[in-house]
């Protein structure tokens, strides 16, 4: 059984090059139980939201041991809600967690849905532009995956998270990942 070790969420809006011109990648911890609605973690937002949010990408979780082995390669720290992840998670192998396969973390139920794919903001964000980031994460195959929500209510960082099984023969997220 995993483990969630943080819920994050935004912290404030930044400016980006990129076209929508601003950013809500820059995600935090939030102390104590968090309320979790039909989009998402409450008092999070998506400043792109034709590309991200939406109710099939409502949750982005990353899972630590991910985390970890990115700040050997990076040589620095990548703290919880350094990705844009909402969730970090902690003994959840999400990189083959199967679309359709539920999470039940304190009283919420969440679904798996799809990998997420890097973007240039991503990248920005990251200060990676000029060393390749997009494809370097997406050849990495550490991608984090999206949920929607299927049940509302609340959770907390320290709360176990109960995997139910996809149907038999679901992909999973690395199996419909296209790459970049």
């Amino acid at each position: 059984m995993g483990r969630l070790l943080a819920a994050c969420v935004v912290l404030r809006l930044h400016d980006d090059a990129g076209p929508v011109g601003t950013t809500a990648i820059d995600k935090r911890p939030v102390d104590g139980p968090v309320k979790v609605v039909k989009f998402g973690l409450y008092a999070d937002v998506q400043a792109d939201r034709k590309h991200h949010g939406g109710e099939d990408k409502a949750v982005y979780a990353y899972a630590a041991e991910d985390a970890d082995w990115w700040a050997e390669q990076l040589q620095r720290d990548i703290p919880p809600g350094s990705f844009g992840e909402n969730l970090r998670v902690d003994g959840v192998d999400v990189n083959n967690a199967r679309v359709g396969e539920r999470w039940r973390i304190g009283d919420v139920v969440l679904e798996v849905t799809m990998p997420r794919t890097p973007c240039s903001t991503f990248a920005r964000w990251m200060g990676e532009e000029r060393n390749g980031w997009v494809r370097r994460f997406s050849d990495a195959r550490r991608l984090g995956a999206y949920l929607r929500v299927v049940k509302t209510g609340r959770l907390t960082a320290g709360d176990e998270i109960e995997i139910i099984p996809a149907p038999e023969g679901a992909p999973t997220i690395l199996d419909i990942y296209t790459g970049v």
